[in-house]
């Protein structure tokens, strides 16, 4: 987006930049709401109105009350077009609220795509991802054209509007099922096999999932692999059970003190996430319980903190460069030839053991 001139009113600034860049094809059908306006245009809501204001009177915008600013009219100058060179990752919260692991692999993915001649832009929304979400959708994608659009930490509904709509799109995650998007993600189905067979061997029994009730497709991946790898195992003593907590520390605190308050407690614990490991290590010692001579834990993903974690995290391992490597592939694919060769790639984690996973105490 190009800079403000200085030579004229702000608010004369403001409407020709506007002006600019519905010419150029920036936006189509809807403008951006004026809230991410006047973060692009760095102005305020006041200044942001009068410019859209003078688009009306000149007819090139139509003000909608309640549904925003669609474009009547494109001004001299050019028409719009997709704009080839850029790539939109769409996710439900800005990028600061990520996991850091999450976090470095959108950075690697970026420089990758800048030596491809491509950028990548980043857009995050709720709306986007609720039940309600293809309302939402219609209007955003117009809106930001791109070559390929990648969906992460998505849900169900956004999915499948993508996939409806035969907009090129990639899922950085897993699909749910009777969609068709080509994916990247973690093995979690294998994953949390690997991980039940490392409990059993270690000698435990009695183990528990605990897994966020985020009802994402991964999350549900993984649950099944963990139940399979119970079933599978011939270990008839096994008893292994999957336990929902909330996003939250103090709802995740009371679900492991209800678990460790049990007469016949789990012994180890497979925690969906390294945020969360580090919470159920905490209510653990409040507890007065000691990992791993009481209970082991293993985290099912991995973060740049948990080597600095005493004792060392048993957690399963990707780089991020890896990962943002088997994404480009696919988007690449897709802008140049439409076609993907492999619709759902999954990596296989390395296991790191760490310290926090023992056998369990006598008698437990």
């Amino acid at each position: 987006m190009p800079s403000l001139p200085q030579r004229h009113s702000l608010v004369t600034q403001t409407a020709a930049i506007l002006r600019q860049e519905i010419a150029k094809g920036t936006w189509r059908e809807w403008l951006p709401g004026e809230r991410p306006l006047c973060r692009l245009l760095q102005v305020s809501r006041n200044t942001l109105r009068t410019a859209l204001e003078e688009l009306q009177r000149a007819r090139i915008l139509d003000t909608r009350h309640g549904a925003g600013h669609r474009i009547a009219r494109v001004p001299p100058g050019g028409s719009p077009a997709a704009n080839p060179t850029a790539v939109t990752l769409l996710m439900p919260d800005p990028m600061e609220q990520l996991r850091p692991s999450q976090a470095l692999w959108v950075d690697e993915l970026r420089e990758l795509l800048i030596d491809h001649g491509h950028r990548l832009r980043v857009l995050h929304g709720r709306p986007y991802f609720r039940p309600t979400a293809r309302r939402a959708l219609q209007r955003l994608v117009p809106q930001h054209p791109s070559a390929c659009w990648i969906l992460t930490l998505s849900t169900e509904p956004a999915q499948r509007w993508f996939a409806e709509a035969g907009v090129p799109c990639v899922a950085a995650g897993s699909i749910y099922p009777g969609i068709d998007l080509p994916s990247v993600d973690l093995d979690y189905r294998a994953l949390c096999r690997h991980a039940v067979g490392a409990m059993l061997a270690a000698g435990h029994r009695r183990i528990v999932f605990l897994n966020h009730k985020s009802r994402r497709a991964g999350d549900l991946e993984g649950e099944g692999g963990f139940l399979e790898g119970a079933r599978g195992s011939g270990c008839t003593s096994a008893e292994a059970q999957i336990v929902h907590h909330e996003a939250t520390v103090d709802h995740l605190g009371r679900t492991v003190r209800r678990l460790m308050q049990q007469q016949r407690r789990p012994t180890a614990l497979l925690v969906s996430s390294s945020n969360y490991y580090l919470t159920v290590a905490s209510r653990l010692a409040q507890l007065g319980l000691r990992v791993p001579q009481d209970v082991s834990l293993i985290s099912r993903d991995e973060d740049p903190f948990l080597p600095f974690v005493l004792p060392a995290p048993a957690r399963y391992h990707t780089q991020p460069h890896d990962f943002a490597k088997r994404l480009l592939r696919v988007v690449l694919e897709l802008i140049e030839d439409g076609l993907v060769t492999q619709r759902q790639i999954r990596i296989m984690p390395e296991f790191f053991r760490g310290e926090s996973l023992a056998p369990p105490p006598r008698g437990g």
